[in-house]
């Protein structure tokens, strides 16, 4: 188990160790999360890395990460626990074949944490050897707001109220990290718990010294150029602009295909790694990907001078 990063370097490191390159304001939103003991919130469009800093955090930690997806309809039952009706019908039926009639005894019995069926949050909450655990709510925007409402415990005090059971509290604070593609706004009472932060895309110069830790087989010329060219449809009107995952993805597919530099015909039969709506591809692919191929190696050839 590696111990909390001290300092700002200390976390650039940290996050470098799982191969994340990250600018120092996002080294500093997630040490000042740590050292503070709240919840990071990250926002930003999907495919920028907000997933990865909190499995990042799990691998170079060394603690366990419970990861919450959420969706549209997440209910409590899902998310925090649930009782195991079948086994405690079971359970009553076996009581009342052995002339158990006390109804506290048994309601005492079968409302005990043997027939809890622990779900993530629930989960997150139980320390372990190796330390608090890593909570990954990921795409909290999917969910809608009754069950942010019930977020607002969790994150103020880290314990889950059971009826049944009384409160369940944390004995120390796990490592949250949330995010959202921002679908819709979150209420302010909860990002008020949370040390806030945009992830936005990379410049090139980061970009490209992502793609080179992540993927290191790939050519350096292959690389600059796909950077080059990604950064360049980011630029252009489309329905989902490629972010970092994508930039990977592609890349890895055309290593896949043996390429050591972009080429028209590259381009045109990969774009579905990086391109992920068919409106997207028919816009770009053709004559448009051979004019921005033209322009990223104008623009490499101009700055070798």
């Amino acid at each position: 188990m590696a111990a909390i990063p001290r300092n700002i370097e200390e976390t650039l490191t940290l996050l470098r160790q799982g191969h994340y390159i990250a600018d120092r304001s996002l080294a500093t939103a997630v040490f000042l999360s740590l050292k503070l003991k709240r919840p990071l919130f990250l926002e930003g469009e999907a495919g920028v890395g907000k997933t990865e800093i909190a499995k990042v955090l799990s691998t170079t930690l060394g603690r366990t990460l419970v990861r919450l997806q959420c969706y549209e309809g997440l209910d409590v039952a899902s998310a925090v626990y649930e009782w195991d009706y079948p086994r405690q019908m079971l359970e009553i039926r076996l009581a009342e074949a052995a002339h158990i009639d006390s109804k506290e005894r048994i309601a005492a019995d079968i409302f005990s944490e043997r027939f809890l069926i622990k779900r993530p949050l629930l989960q997150a909450l139980e320390s372990e050897a190796s330390g608090p655990k890593v909570l990954l709510i990921d795409e909290l925007d999917r969910t809608d707001e009754p069950f942010e409402a019930f977020l607002l415990e969790l994150l103020s005090d880290f314990q889950v109220t059971i009826p049944e059971l009384g409160v369940i509290k944390a004995g120390e604070p796990p490592i949250v990290v949330i995010t959202s593609n921002r679908t819709r706004e979150i209420h302010d009472a909860l990002k008020r718990r949370c040390f806030y932060y945009w992830v936005d895309y990379p410049n090139a110069e980061r970009e490209l010294e992502i793609l080179r830790a992540r993927l290191p087989a790939a050519s350096m010329d292959l690389s600059r150029e796909v950077v080059a060219f990604v950064q360049k449809l980011r630029g252009r009107d489309l329905f989902k602009l490629p972010g970092v995952a994508e930039t990977i993805d592609w890349t890895d597919a055309l290593v896949q295909l043996d390429q050591v530099t972009l080429t028209p015909d590259s381009i045109d039969h990969s774009l579905g790694a990086l391109l992920k709506y068919q409106d997207d591809i028919a816009r770009i692919r053709g004559s448009e990907a051979a004019k921005i191929l033209e322009e990223v190696r104008a623009e490499m050839a101009a700055a070798r001078r």
